[in-house]
């Protein structure tokens, strides 16, 4: 079984490792760079330019290295499925942004409604695949619960709201690639433990992300944008499916939570307010910098607390 992490691991990262020399430039003769907000961070705005949509490098790598184990591990199919899904979502928001030079990109309600339609496609490969909805409740020692009809819900918040926290993450040079690193370190330590048959594709997306990270590591020499984003929420909330393990995207999550959080608290506060602000702002590594953290530094942060929730994760289990 570790074999069938490792040897997905490798291989995938070399696959990115390769794709990135080619494909950087390629975005950049396309100019598919991107375009700071000019009431954003001012030191963002040296980041002009650099290329996004390179989450197509690790979603190619993991794509490539998952396929052949499809077959052996057919539970790989919902979460490949929910992945590839938000990937193209993504793909297609930030060709209207970057391409077509249209700044909203999808509108909201198109957006939700694609978000909403994927969505019910991986209920049904879950139901086809005779996953269950089932809980594992944290700190019961691996307790399942049956919630009946409240389990549908909870799928479609849970799959849309992981999708866009770690849309929110994505904001700083590694940010969102390291703090899903580490969130992909979890589910594979639980996936090989219980022996769950969906460490492959984990071990593919570990893989693809380290070698995405040679690029995207300060100073970033490519962005994810939408298209990586949308995909490695997907990839997340899919595998905490799979292992009946929604209820711990709350903990091992806790970054796209709180990213979440801060937009929500800061848009419904301006609202009620009429122009007042609660950080500086959001999402709130933005809040950060501002206050005179590093990108650096706030990427550490994250990924340290990430890590020690994914601790606290794997205690309750």
């Amino acid at each position: 079984m570790t074999y069938n992490f490792i040897i997905p691991v490798l291989v995938s990262f070399l696959v990115s490792v390769i794709i990135g020399p080619f494909l950087i430039p390629f975005l950049l003769r396309l100019k598919m760079g991107q375009t700071e907000r000019e009431l954003g961070v001012k030191s963002h705005l040296k980041k002009n330019g650099t290329p996004t949509m390179g989450g197509i490098i690790f979603i190619v790598a993991l794509t490539v290295v998952s396929i052949p184990y499809i077959k052996a591990y057919p539970k790989i199919l919902p979460i490949l499925v929910l992945t590839l899904g938000f990937g193209v979502i993504g793909f297609i928001d930030d060709y209207l942004k970057v391409v077509l030079r249209r700044s909203d990109g999808l509108l909201a309600w198109q957006k939700f409604s694609l978000q909403f339609i994927l969505t019910c496609i991986f209920w049904f490969c879950l139901n086809k695949f005779g996953i269950s909805l089932d809980l594992i409740i944290p700190f019961t020692n691996g307790m399942k619960v049956d919630i009946g009809f409240w389990a549908v819900p909870i799928l479609f918040f849970a799959i849309i709201g992981t999708v866009n926290g770690t849309n929110f993450t994505d904001g700083l040079d590694g940010l969102a690639t390291s703090v899903t690193l580490a969130v992909t370190a979890f589910f594979a330590v639980v996936a090989i433990t219980n022996n769950s048959g969906i460490s492959p594709i984990i071990g593919s997306v570990f893989g693809a992300l380290l070698g995405f990270l040679v690029f995207n590591v300060y100073p970033a020499r490519i962005f994810m944008g939408d298209t990586g984003s949308l995909a490695l929420g997907g990839f997340v909330a899919g595998c905490a499916y799979v292992l009946n393990m929604p209820l711990f995207l709350i903990i091992v999550g806790i970054i796209y939570v709180i990213e979440v959080l801060s937009v929500i608290m800061q848009v419904s506060y301006f609202k009620i307010t009429h122009g007042k602000r609660i950080f500086k702002m959001a999402p709130i590594h933005h809040h950060f910098e501002l206050c005179g953290w590093s990108e650096t530094k706030v990427v550490a942060i994250f990924t340290i607390i990430t890590i020690l929730m994914s601790f606290i994760a794997y205690m309750a289990l």
